[in-house]
């Protein structure tokens, strides 16, 4: 199987403390992680190393970035290199998410260089990937990801492409409350799935943990988690409620 993936992304959320407390909750609730099954936690940059200190050797947990620069070094003030989270042990770091594509102007080409970096490192990164509302309307939302893909990914090879995790965003279903429906989610993520077994293989595609991120909560985490082809998710705002996370958790096939 496949590893099945709850991912946590805090955003620029919670306090140091806060964040203590959020996971010390989470990593101290009734949870059996499998080792089929990841739990990965993005915090903010400044939390990185207590996280991952207070995470310890919780097996199967980790702690991931929320983006990285897409140069080793150099006079990038404000920005973070994958060779200094590799430097503390980060295994993980989100690539591409549609708020930084949006806010911060992210290319394609800038996430395949980035995406470089972090297999450089032997990080995984989490790829995202997904369409904006106007995109869904004219119903060309299978053109628009497979060309995210296409631009960003399809550089690697096949050994190299079953090291990065991919998740679908649909970006109308970000903070909104609107969700997909689970019907919806396995279109996309088959259709993803497909793509990459047209460049690479289908056993490739097989091994290619693919991340639904759309407003996923405890409530509907088991219906979308069901899917053939949904890997598990890239939660936002319910990762930030310890009860709420645990349950997502325990949803993963």
């Amino acid at each position: 199987m496949r590893k099945q993936i709850a991912a946590a992304n805090w955003k620029m959320n919670n306090t140091l403390e806060e964040g203590k407390k959020l996971l010390n909750e989470i990593i101290h609730s009734d949870l059996q992680v499998n080792d089929n099954q990841s739990v990965v936690f993005a915090v903010p940059f400044p939390y990185l190393i207590n996280s991952n200190q207070q995470l310890g050797n919780k097996p199967n947990m980790y702690i991931a970035a929320q983006n990285c620069h897409n140069k080793t070094a150099g006079a990038y003030t404000g920005e973070v290199s994958v060779d200094m989270l590799s430097s503390i042990n980060i295994q993980y770091c989100v690539i591409g998410h549609s708020e930084r594509r949006e806010y911060f102007s992210e290319s394609n080409q800038l996430l395949a260089e980035k995406v470089d970096r972090c297999l450089s490192k032997s990080i995984t990164p989490i790829f995202c990937c997904g369409e904006p509302l106007a995109i869904r309307e004219d119903e060309i939302q299978n053109d628009y990801v497979a060309a995210q893909l296409n631009d960003s990914l399809f550089h690697l090879d096949g050994e190299a492409i079953q090291k990065v995790v991919i998740a679908y965003e649909p970006i109308w279903a970000i903070g909104t409350g609107k969700t997909a429906s689970a019907e919806q989610a396995q279109q996309m993520h088959s259709h993803i799935r497909s793509v990459l077994a047209n460049k690479f293989g289908d056993e490739v595609a097989g091994n290619i943990s693919i991340l639904y991120g759309g407003s996923v909560k405890g409530a509907n985490a088991s219906e979308i988690f069901s899917q053939p082809d949904v890997d598990g998710g890239l939660v936002g705002g319910a990762s930030l409620i310890a009860t709420e996370f645990v349950q997502i958790i325990k949803a993963l096939k």
